[in-house]
């Protein structure tokens, strides 16, 4: 454990951080599973899922929770799937 007052809230602050970084993480993976489980059903609902999930990752690119090449490898492969079921 530090023993600098400005060090301890650093962890402090990081922890959340952490935290915050990872339940997003976490509601980020959900969206895209939900999806991809909407493609292979081919459900009725299946544009507005792969929408919410396209925004969601548009969402975590920007605020750094992934990178942006990440973000835009996962939308593409996820549009993909979605043009080809849709077609």
């Amino acid at each position: 454990m530090p023993n600098i007052k400005s060090a301890k809230k650093r962890v402090l602050v990081s922890k959340a951080n952490y935290e915050h970084n990872k339940a997003y993480r976490s509601a980020l993976k959900t969206a895209v599973k939900k999806a991809d489980a909407a493609i292979d059903a081919n459900s009725a609902d299946m544009a507005e899922v792969v929408k919410a999930a396209v925004m969601k990752i548009d969402q975590a690119a920007v605020k750094g929770i992934i990178h942006k090449n990440n973000a835009a490898r996962k939308k593409s492969a996820l549009v993909t799937r979605y043009n080809k079921v849709k077609a």
